[in-house]
């Protein structure tokens, strides 16, 4: 009897470490093979001769499905090591639609790539240089005060893009953003832009693409115009040095006692670093002519040097 009892344990026992092998199993084999879904957005590449072409209306990221086993798909959706392409290459000028792809995603993961297709317009590409002009509204100036020549560190970009957008350029401009209110010289950063007839943005690279901008403001009251005079500045005494510029007067403001005194605007130019010949843009120092402003505030120099 006891030995029959011992018997029905033991089998029971092992039934029981059975069961729970399989169950341990069968959660591992699971995990592994678990499926996974998530969804990235990637940016959208095109294979073309940019030299030659200029592509628009292409969006600049799409989302792309994935789908498979949980450690693969999570993986990729962190690392994005795959890339997503529109190939155009073989295709002229025109609208077109483009099937998109992709590669180097793991052959164990599906996608679909959302959009599928998608419509571009390929153009020659064209690169013409533009003057920039400054614009600002007139109205953020401030009552009883007066802007004078707004001036630009850049004068000229180069707008590159597609033929037909760069016919439709009538100018591009410098946008300075002036504060309500404005009652003193601003000196800032303007964003580029190109504009067509009716003052819509064309879709176009700008390069440069920002420039600083220089507008005097000054009080309205008496002004008067005086030749400018260039003078060296920390010159070498061995050396002579001579000026060049288009700006021959400049106009001035003050009181009328102050603009009595007056004859001619005085301006200093740095010259320890003129070797031979260098063009400088530099600032009119109002404050050490006794005056309280000038328009323009400040001109370009061409330094000559030559040995005594």
């Amino acid at each position: 009897m006891f030995l029959a009892v011992m018997l029905f344990l033991f089998v029971n026992s092992t039934k029981s470490d059975t069961m729970q092998q399989t169950s341990g199993t069968n959660s591992d084999s699971t995990t592994l093979t678990a499926t996974e879904r998530k969804t990235v957005s990637v940016q959208l590449r095109l294979n073309v001769n940019s030299d030659k072409y200029f592509v628009t209306g292409y969006p600049e990221k799409v989302k792309v499905h994935l789908s498979g086993p949980a450690a693969l798909v999570t993986a990729t959706a962190n690392t994005q090591n795959f890339r997503v392409f529109a190939n155009l290459t073989g295709l002229k000028a025109g609208k077109h639609t483009v099937k998109l792809r992709q590669d180097g995603l793991n052959r164990d993961i599906s996608y679909q790539i959302d959009p599928g297709s998608i419509k571009v317009n390929i153009q020659p590409r064209q690169t013409v240089s533009f003057p920039v002009s400054v614009q600002y509204d007139k109205s953020r100036i401030a009552d009883n005060y007066q802007a004078g020549t707004a001036t630009s560190d850049v004068t000229n970009v180069k707008a590159t893009g597609a033929e037909s957008e760069i016919d439709r350029i009538t100018k591009v401009v410098a946008q300075l953003n002036l504060p309500a209110d404005t009652k003193k010289t601003t000196n800032s950063q303007a964003v580029i832009e190109a504009l067509d007839s009716q003052g819509r943005t064309v879709n176009v690279i700008l390069t440069p693409a920002t420039t600083q901008v220089n507008l005097p403001v000054t009080i309205k009251g008496h002004s008067k115009k005086v030749p400018i005079k260039f003078k060296a500045k920390n010159a070498n005494s061995k050396q002579t040095y001579t000026f060049k510029s288009n700006t021959s007067s400049i106009r001035v403001f003050g009181t009328e006692s102050a603009l009595k005194a007056v004859s001619s605007f005085e301006a200093d130019v740095d010259v320890s670093d003129v070797k031979d010949k260098k063009t400088k843009q530099i600032s009119l120092d109002a404050q050490a002519n006794h005056v309280t402003g000038t328009d323009p505030s400040n001109v370009k120099v061409t330094i000559t040097t030559k040995s005594k």
